[in-house]
């Protein structure tokens, strides 16, 4: 089941339970700002997560699963490869 535009589990997420998130597929406005570029992105070009982009993983992404203080190290690009191969060793 996808969970996020951007590979992010939000079922690991600690701020799905401290703020009520849904998690940006079932939200308009993300919990921590007017908007979040990656889920932009994904909805504006009609796909359900990352993985399906013909440009994926893009600079933006890359910019997201690897940032120095909220970034997984590139957990997230993998989750979308997963989702997108319907892997039953994904999470």
């Amino acid at each position: 089941m996808i969970e996020s535009r951007c590979g992010l589990l939000c079922s690991e997420c600690s701020y799905q339970e401290q703020v009520g998130c849904k998690g940006c597929i079932n939200i308009t406005k993300p919990f921590w700002g007017d908007s979040c570029p990656v889920k932009s992105c994904c909805e504006r070009e009609g796909l359900e997560h990352c993985g399906q982009c013909e440009k994926f993983p893009c600079e933006l992404l890359n910019q997201f699963a690897y940032d120095e203080k909220q970034g997984d190290h590139g957990k997230r690009i993998e989750q979308c490869r997963c989702w997108l191969e319907k892997s039953n060793l994904c999470t």
